[in-house]
């Protein structure tokens, strides 16, 4: 009952955070249960997946009633995240994932994740300045063909990591479609990762890399938690809270680089709690 309820902490924290900032919950869910859990790096992902479908289908809920998504933007999106997450997962069971070869996949990938997801926390007006205008004269036609392509590298991202649907996904969009309002840029974001990390989180599970009762503990804490931080979240300065977690981002990515890099061959046995079956 202590370790459910460390659990369910975590998640209230983790919720909290992303009520607040707006950053996906992979992004720190999934670190989190790594380094301060030991679970295995397979089943973190795996779980935060399904997890992540389970929250962000209430936010789905949210803008759809606020009519705040673009439909055409989460077609394109899914046309190439869901048969590149399809892909993904496939590679991933022929590799094993017990094996030392797939963690070191995982955390490598996750570690690239989590500096993309902190470079544009940081550096998103840089971005925006640099590119926006370039990128607005583009054909519809250009536009759509490379919104499919950004939904083919968050397939893959997301499926080996569980991160990059949130920051990453906003800002691709956000160079890509300048003349849509943020909302309908958030919302059509969140809407997208929802089919994502269904069928991710599916294929994980299939695989055998979900814990349901770890799920269900992180749950009982994050709805409360992304309703808490939403409410307080025009109380907060958000500029200030954004670069502490772009900051966490990169110390938690060396922890992962490092610990990766120094684990010798054997080092799957390592994590024994949760490992997949």
């Amino acid at each position: 009952m202590q370790i459910d309820l460390l659990y369910s902490l975590s998640g209230f924290a983790v919720g909290l955070l992303v009520g607040i900032t707006g950053v996906g919950g992979g992004s720190l869910m999934t670190p989190l249960l790594i380094l301060l859990f030991g679970i295995h790096p397979a089943t973190a992902v795996g779980t935060d997946l399904l997890y992540a479908a389970a929250t962000k289908t209430a936010g789905s809920l949210v803008h759809g009633l606020a009519r705040s998504i673009h439909w055409p933007i989460v077609a394109r999106l899914a046309c190439g995240s869901i048969p590149a997450s399809v892909v993904t997962l496939s590679v991933l069971w022929w590799l094993n994932l017990d094996s030392g070869v797939a963690r070191s996949l995982i955390n490598y990938v996750l570690c690239f994740a989590l500096l993309l997801t902190a470079t544009s926390l940081i550096f998103r007006k840089a971005i925006m300045n640099l590119y926006r205008q370039r990128l607005d004269r583009l054909q519809p036609a250009t536009t759509a063909r490379a919104t499919i392509l950004v939904g083919i590298g968050l397939g893959v991202l997301v499926s080996i990591s569980s991160v990059g649907a949130g920051a990453v996904g906003v800002v691709a969009l956000l160079l890509l479609y300048p003349q849509l309002p943020m909302a309908r840029i958030i919302g059509s974001d969140i809407v997208h990762a929802v089919p994502l990390t269904l069928v991710a989180g599916t294929g994980h599970w299939i695989i055998g890399t979900v814990d349901w009762h770890l799920m269900g503990s992180l749950l009982v804490g994050s709805l409360p938690g992304i309703v808490v931080g939403s409410y307080i979240a025009v109380r907060v300065p958000e500029r200030a809270l954004r670069l502490i977690l772009a900051a966490t981002l990169i110390v938690v990515a060396c922890k992962l680089a490092i610990d990766e890099w120094h684990a010798p061959a054997s080092a799957v046995t390592a994590y024994t709690k949760r490992s997949p079956q």
